[in-house]
């Protein structure tokens, strides 16, 4: 009998250790309350307002926040550029003992790879060592992937041991060239790009426009298909369980993963006019403003339908317009504070921001 209830007692406290481990390393309770029946803009917006002035660690901290973040079973690092799930990669290597360094060729060693580049935020910080972008990479891989964006190869320049491309796009919307991941972690980088456009929502002052992104914006070729990654390749253990690692250094979650039915609600073609600030840029002035602003469009449009959010994403003003390409919007009932615009028209859909002074 007292064999027995040793027994029980030890399952109880091992049950409990197990259960409390888990609590303390899953998604907080309350994590995402707000986001309820939000989606486009005002779902982005909210998120945003949850995973921002997450803790930001050093650059060189990465190093060892690695062994917790993208350690495979047999402790080995987890680098996607070089793995081959199911399979037997043509390297591994050790956290430490393997760091870059120097490399000349594949299999050298590994280093940090941004998989949003870092030319793309002008090297700033917090970006520059958010966790949920960066990841462990072969360093030659890395370097052949160099800055181009994420986008799929048909004729390869360049192909690693594991199947990753380097080529023109095939892409509809986009034919540069591009670094195409193998299959198995394209849903892994488009929920690390949707978690970073949801992150430096509005503060993307200075980040670069190309091909593939506007700021933290992305181009509608790089949209639609990264929502096709997300879809074929859905959220794996190995993303939830790192999503838990990086909250335990970040105190921030990617919602991508926690939801992954957030990205057709903010992403998805149904969403997507609300989404994004696309490029289709609109002229406020004064800004700043006190009572009026004037909102030129690029041409006369047939109808027009004007919105402002406040930065949670709520709607505090909205009108209609028809056959202008200029009006005059009154904002003195506005409290002070930035605002961002959209602009619904025949030929686009326009953004930009406004800032309400007194």
């Amino acid at each position: 009998m007292i064999t027995k209830l040793i027994f029980r007692r030890l399952q109880a406290l091992v049950l409990f250790t197990f259960f409390t481990i888990s609590f303390s390393f899953s998604q907080p309770a309350g994590y995402y309350n707000g986001t309820e029946g939000l989606s486009g803009i005002s779902l982005r917006s909210a998120l945003h307002n949850i995973i921002k002035g997450h803790n930001s660690i050093s650059y060189s901290a990465l190093w060892s926040a690695f062994s917790d973040t993208d350690k495979k079973s047999n402790g080995k690092v987890w680098d996607m550029y070089s793995d081959v799930p199911g399979g037997t990669p043509p390297y591994q290597y050790t956290f430490g003992s393997d760091q870059c360094g120097n490399y000349n060729g594949e299999g050298d060693c590994y280093n940090r790879e941004h998989s949003w580049p870092k030319s793309w935020f002008n090297e700033n910080s917090p970006m520059y060592s958010d966790l949920f972008h960066l990841y462990p990479t072969d360093g030659y891989v890395n370097g052949r992937r160099s800055n181009y964006p994420y986008g799929e190869v048909g004729s390869a320049s360049w192909t690693s041991l594991n199947g990753s491309k380097v080529g023109n796009n095939t892409y509809p919307g986009n034919s540069e060239v591009v670094f195409e991941p193998i299959d198995a972690y394209k849903g892994d980088f488009a929920r690390t790009y949707f978690y970073m456009s949801t992150r430096y929502y509005t503060e993307d002052a200075g980040w670069e426009s190309n091909g593939m992104v506007d700021g933290a914006d992305l181009r509608d070729w790089a949209r639609k298909m990264l929502v096709e990654w997300h879809e074929s390749d859905p959220v794996s253990q190995k993303e939830i369980d790192r999503n838990n690692a990086v909250y335990q250094y970040q105190n921030n979650r990617n919602p991508f993963i926690d939801h992954p039915e957030f990205v057709e609600k903010i992403w998805g073609d149904a969403a997507s006019s609300t989404a994004i600030r696309s490029r289709l840029r609109v002229s406020v002035a004064p800004n700043p403003c006190v009572n009026t602003v004037e909102v030129t469009l690029p041409a006369e449009q047939a109808t027009l339908q004007i919105t402002l959010f406040t930065i949670n994403g709520q709607v505090v003003l909205h009108q209609d317009f028809s056959n202008e390409d200029e009006v005059d919007v009154d904002v003195s009932s506005l409290k002070q504070g930035l605002y961002l615009i959209e602009v619904a028209a025949g030929d686009g859909v326009y953004h930009g921001k406004l800032i309400k002074n007194q």
